[in-house]
């Protein structure tokens, strides 16, 4: 019985999820499901990525969190729409909660809709949210065995951002191995390197996301 809940909640979430893409991409709308660890820099590279995208493009933010608005403060900070989702002690977004929350976003109007998922390395990987891509953050202070020991997470996103790279003389992160097991595992991840402090990386990162993103408004 216990397979079969489980297998009816992940056909609902799939059967959503396909609607929201399809909505998404007659819409134009690129979005990106943002993942990673408590503490990797996820909503650091996120303020950093938006003071350049939306110089572009017209961007709508959704942070998922177990309890706060403390995330979304600051994103609000940046002036981007963003919405909160407060999950009460769940470990990840599905596509039910996108999809209730799109209808306070300007969707006519909007190019991207980046969605900050609830810190995991495990759930929110298992869960579509209708999303163009998934994007997972590693920062050098998690340690290099994250990819081995929670590859789903790797395997299912097309973008992979090393992020804090500046603190690599100072913790002991093999960052050879950890590259090494990220493309054993994903051989097409597109990897980026990168410091939101230095800004070491941040323009090859920004180049490659901005590419991304004119792909799904060409193609709607």
């Amino acid at each position: 019985m216990e397979v079969k809940v489980m297998t009816d909640v992940m056909a609902k979430n799939d059967a959503i999820s396909d609607s929201l893409k399809k909505e998404f991409k007659t819409k134009g709308i690129f979005v990106c499901n943002l993942m990673g660890s408590p503490g990797a820099g996820k909503t650091t590279l996120l303020e950093t990525t938006l003071k350049e995208l939306s110089k572009k493009f017209s961007v709508a933010v959704i942070e998922g969190d177990l309890y706060t608005t403390r995330d979304a403060e600051r994103i609000h900070a940046t002036g981007v729409p963003v919405l909160q989702i407060n999950t009460v002690g769940g470990c990840h977004l599905d596509a039910q909660m996108i999809q209730d929350a799109l209808g306070e976003l300007p969707m006519d109007s909007l190019d991207v809709i980046i969605v900050e998922n609830v810190g995991n390395l495990v759930c929110p990987a298992e869960f579509n949210i209708g999303e163009a891509m998934k994007i997972t953050v590693l920062s050098v202070t998690e340690g290099e065995d994250k990819p081995i020991k929670y590859p789903l997470i790797f395997k299912e996103s097309k973008g992979i951002v090393l992020n804090k790279i500046d603190l690599l003389p100072y913790v002991p992160f093999n960052k050879e191995k950890a590259l090494e097991d990220i493309h054993n595992l994903n051989p097409t991840a597109n990897v980026f390197e990168v410091s939101c402090t230095s800004r070491e990386g941040i323009d090859t990162w920004l180049s490659w996301l901005t590419k991304e993103i004119e792909k799904v408004k060409e193609n709607a």
